[in-house]
């Protein structure tokens, strides 16, 4: 994600902390325990109840998104069929989600917020449902037992209510003159459909939106096909690379959508249909299939089955987000009357970093950020523009050190010290390793940790094993001194 107000708004752990980490151990060791209880469902304390059955818990435990996520359970699949209408404002969906219990299940949470729920059955089996406080609690008409795959079903409508955290400004379901935005992070998809909200429960995706004819339906992944009938049209995505729930997205409106081929793959980009065919918004969207493919030069293969792109004139989205597979950019990187292929770069530089290889928990978002960041500076220089070592020098003078890049706490996790001091790490680690061992700890970064989560300390236990370097020391100072280290 990239502010566009010209800002970033939008955390370092290892597996010998106690060895190199000093005057930062104790933060380091208290982020390794909550990764670990975050990402083995540890919160799941309810006691057991007959039959060995439990209830899942209602918060991960991720202080960075309290209330977001849900344990007992294992998202593999969510399958969701949506009609909008803009007259009114309402929308109508059906939510199947495949999921493995983690434990033996008696109760478990979905994400869901401001929207009524008709019906939810498990398995096939009518199950008791009430909502509290942004949750749907679901209990079934018998235990899940550990390792059994279930599937819910969940009929829910309503008037889809923006994200109301405002951590990023305008988020959630939005509706707009034409149609509907639905966008947003840390999380946006709870405000359309019930989720598993956290980043470290990844699914796959089909969708089927009906709109009015005449609107766009723009979503994530490979397009399908587009049927028509009294009125209405239907359009259906398919993701099959496992996705985090705040990359979804739902774009809805008038919209002139081009669809082509790229690299043997589908690529679809949009634009608001009042925005001239040669304007910058277009001409930046016109250069995404020449971005991916230099990126993958640094990066490895580009990871999913499709490209694309959505520009939106909602004043309200000041920000671009790497929706997976297609990012939607908010107006105001396209004012001043030129192309912006930086934001390109930056939020295609995502489907590697974020996307395919996302985070397990948010004080890593560095490991987002700074890569995304670092990869407007690769793009700049491979089109003629300033060399990364010189974008390098002037946000080194330009940087607050007393700014903490990892665990930047929750205030501060779409801060610049996340954005520009991320990618002066990574450019610092480049020139600490030499460009072979760099470039080959980012494609293997990328090819390992593809279609998974990871953390800070997985990256500095790749970097350490593919340099044949202790970086222990090199990453304290450039993640979170509190002083300018210097240079390498």
């Amino acid at each position: 994600m990239i502010d566009g107000a010209g800002g970033s708004r939008l955390g370092l752990v290892s597996s010998r902390v106690g060895r190199w980490w000093g005057a930062g151990a104790a933060a380091v060791a208290a982020a390794v325990v909550a990764a670990v209880v975050l990402v083995s469902g540890i919160g799941d304390r309810d006691a057991a109840e007959p039959g060995g059955f439990r209830a899942g818990s209602v918060d991960l435990g991720d202080p960075y998104v309290p209330g977001s996520g849900n344990g007992g359970y294992d998202v593999a699949h969510y399958r969701l069929v949506v009609r909008y209408d803009p007259a009114d404002d309402r929308l109508t969906g059906s939510a199947e989600i495949t999921a493995t219990a983690t434990h033996g299940l008696s109760r478990f949470n979905l994400d869901l917020s401001g929207l009524q729920v008709g019906s939810v059955t498990v398995d096939g089996a009518s199950a008791e449902h009430r909502r509290d406080d942004g949750e749907l609690v679901v209990t079934p008409a018998r235990g899940l037992d550990a390792g059994s795959r279930f599937t819910v079903d969940v009929a829910y409508g309503g008037v889809p209510e923006a994200d109301a955290d405002g951590v990023l400004g305008s988020g959630g379901f939005q509706h707009t003159d034409d149609g509907a935005i639905a966008l947003g992070q840390p999380h946006s998809a709870a405000t359309w459909f019930p989720v598993n909200d956290h980043p470290s429960d990844k699914a796959t995706y089909d969708l089927e939106v009906t709109v009015p004819d005449g609107l766009a339906a723009l979503s994530n992944g490979v397009p399908g096909e587009r049927t028509s009938a009294d009125g209405w049209t239907t359009w259906r995505w398919a993701e099959r690379s496992p996705m985090a729930s705040y990359l979804t997205t739902l774009v809805i409106g008038d919209y002139r959508v081009r669809s082509e081929e790229h690299a043997g793959k589908p690529m679809v980009t949009a634009v608001p249909d009042g925005l001239p065919v040669t304007g910058p918004a277009a001409t930046s969207l016109a250069r995404t299939g020449e971005i991916a493919d230099f990126l993958a030069t640094r990066f490895g293969p580009y990871p999913f089955e499709s490209y694309g792109g959505v520009v939106v004139s909602d004043g309200r989205i000041g920000y671009a987000l790497e929706t997976q597979s297609r990012p939607v950019y908010g107006p105001g990187f396209f004012r001043g009357g030129e192309p912006n292929y930086s934001v390109v770069a930056h939020e295609l530089a995502h489907q590697w970093f974020g996307n395919s290889v996302a985070l397990a928990r948010w004080g890593d978002i560095w490991l987002n950020e700074g890569f995304a960041s670092y990869a407007e500076w690769l793009w700049e220089e491979h089109d003629g523009g300033r060399s990364a070592q010189r974008n390098f020098e002037i946000q080194y003078a330009a940087t607050n050190w007393s700014r903490r890049t990892l665990d930047p706490g929750p205030g501060q996790m779409f801060s610049t010290a996340v954005y520009k001091r991320g990618a002066l790490t990574v450019h610092a680690l480049r020139r600490t390793v030499g460009d072979d061992a760099f470039f080959e700890i980012l494609r293997t970064w990328t090819s390992e940790r593809r279609d998974g989560t990871a953390t800070t300390a997985d990256f500095v236990a790749l970097a350490e094993r593919v340099s044949g370097r202790e970086l222990g020391p090199f990453f304290d100072a450039w993640l979170t001194g509190t002083a300018a280290p210097g240079q390498p």
